[in-house]
């Protein structure tokens, strides 16, 4: 696997080392510009709070159910006994079933992500579609996230051109 990794890294220098022009932008320090991708992250981050809330509503009840369960457990029968048992693993299975549907993959937390954030994401997208088109880029780079870039001319990063593709303030 690292073999295959380190090859098709090379074969991509290879192919950057040939071509005529390139461009280096940062998706983060773009979005991290845009209203509309600011007002998403509020709205989603509200929404993973009202989750995270109630799952830790959740949580303080199955504590207190073990606590008292503890507490009782040698004044109760064996069938009282089994039956707490049996609520409480319930209970868990309830607890750990809404964090999955929240917060698992491709869970809400996802579904809403795609449906607030995407959007925002395929309007940069398009813009700098549009720039490398315009200006006739063979390659542009992201350097927020996956590819690592040791060093790169400022005058290289064309983020700021993005932004104002997009009409954004900066």
């Amino acid at each position: 696997m690292k073999k295959v990794f380190l090859l098709t890294c090379l074969l991509g220098l290879g192919i950057l080392a040939f071509s005529q022009k390139y461009a280096i932008i940062d998706t983060r320090y773009i979005l991290d510009k845009m209203t509309d991708y600011k007002a998403a992250q509020a709205k989603l981050d509200d929404i993973a709070a009202g989750w995270q809330k109630d799952i830790d509503s959740m949580q303080t009840q199955l504590n207190r159910m073990y606590k008292d369960y503890d507490a009782e457990q040698v004044m109760l029968s064996d069938e009282l006994r089994k039956k707490r048992e049996d609520q409480l693993f319930l209970k868990e299975k309830d607890l750990r079933d809404l964090q999955r549907k929240h917060f698992g993959f491709e869970g809400d937390l996802f579904k809403k992500r795609q449906e607030l954030i995407k959007p925002v994401q395929d309007k940069v997208y398009n813009a700098v579609q549009r720039i490398a088109s315009q200006r006739g880029y063979d390659f542009i780079l992201d350097k927020s996230e996956g590819i690592t870039v040791i060093f790169a001319d400022p005058k290289l990063d064309k983020s700021d051109d993005v932004l104002r593709e997009l009409g954004v303030k900066q």
